[in-house]
């Protein structure tokens, strides 16, 4: 199968952007319009995976024959949920709250070929523990990195870094918000060879 003009990533993200980039492999962008809202009584990794789905999804009606990829992060902890803080007030609120804490960023995948109607789905976990910050620490983070788009507003690909202890995961990409790791096997059961 020829992937040029065949992959859509359903995102507006330029960090999945980059990521996605490294496989080398042409594709198009398309901004999915869809209700983020978690369900009522949805667990997180559930919204994170339906989300995925639903993005990839909203692709389709526009390319019918397109192989397209959705992703979304849903951040928890207990029954606290971190979505993205979008001003710094609720950054640094989110912050003080996860410090010293163990933190799931679970991240939601899907292939969907919508010529086939084939969708693979996949859930990929990052547990990060965050150090006991104080809020000099958080409010000099915050002055620095622009992480008011990210879920849980810890920016790991940037200084978001320097807040954790340690992180455990079966991919360093999916806490940037794109597992390539099972992107890759989900495209070979498409027949894209990779590399």
């Amino acid at each position: 199968m020829k992937p040029a003009n065949r992959l859509i990533l359903a995102s507006t993200s330029s960090f999945r952007r980059e990521l996605l980039a490294r496989l080398q492999i042409p594709f198009s962008t398309f901004a999915p319009d869809i209700d983020e809202t978690a369900l009522p009584g949805e667990a997180p990794p559930a919204t994170a995976e339906r989300l995925a789905r639903e993005k990839a999804q909203a692709a389709a009606k526009e390319h019918a024959d397109a192989l397209i990829i959705g992703s979304d992060q849903v951040a928890y902890c207990g029954q606290s949920i971190y979505g993205k803080p979008r001003t710094r007030e609720n950054a640094m609120q989110q912050l003080q709250s996860m410090r010293g804490k163990e933190v799931i960023f679970h991240t939601g995948l899907c292939l969907f070929n919508a010529a086939s109607g084939h969708c693979q789905v996949s859930g990929i976990p990052t547990v990060v523990r965050f150090r006991q910050l104080d809020d000099a620490e958080i409010q000099r983070y915050l002055d620095r990195e622009n992480a008011l788009n990210c879920a849980g507003s810890a920016k790991s690909e940037g200084l978001g870094i320097a807040l954790m202890d340690a992180m455990r995961g079966d991919d360093p990409n999916a806490l940037i918000g794109l597992p390539l790791i099972a992107l890759c096997h989900m495209l070979r059961n498409e027949g894209i060879d990779i590399p």
